[in-house]
């Protein structure tokens, strides 16, 4: 099996920067896509940003200039790096990784990690 593992979460200040990772173990024979989804409070989650195994990238409208996606294939490791942050983008923040495996496209998430922007 693949699991997906978040750290990097916690408490910071609005205008601070966090830097969150992500690191897939299990069977993986070649991850596609890998990203982040946030899903605060009592709304849907939704995307943040996906990175494709050829490193081509789509950011939510309003985060693209803050926040920046990244991975490191060979440690199946995806990072989001969290710049100038409001109070609004507090959420748990989930990674997202998909493999193609056995004729179909399988789906992974991690459990998520908090983050909190407040004064």
């Amino acid at each position: 099996q693949v699991q997906l593992v978040e750290s990097g979460g916690g408490l910071v200040q609005p205008g601070g920067s966090l830097r969150l990772s992500c690191a897939a173990s299990g069977s993986i024979f070649s991850m596609n896509v890998m990203g982040w989804y946030r899903q605060a409070p009592g709304k849907q989650r939704e995307l943040v940003a996906i990175i494709t195994s050829g490193s081509s990238t789509n950011y939510a409208d309003s985060l693209k200039g803050r926040f920046t996606i990244s991975r490191a294939n060979v440690k199946n490791t995806v990072y989001l790096q969290m710049n100038s942050l409001k109070p609004e983008d507090t959420a748990v923040y989930y990674c997202y990784a998909d493999q193609f495996q056995l004729g179909r496209t399988y789906e992974y998430w991690g459990q998520g990690t908090q983050v909190t922007v407040s004064s």
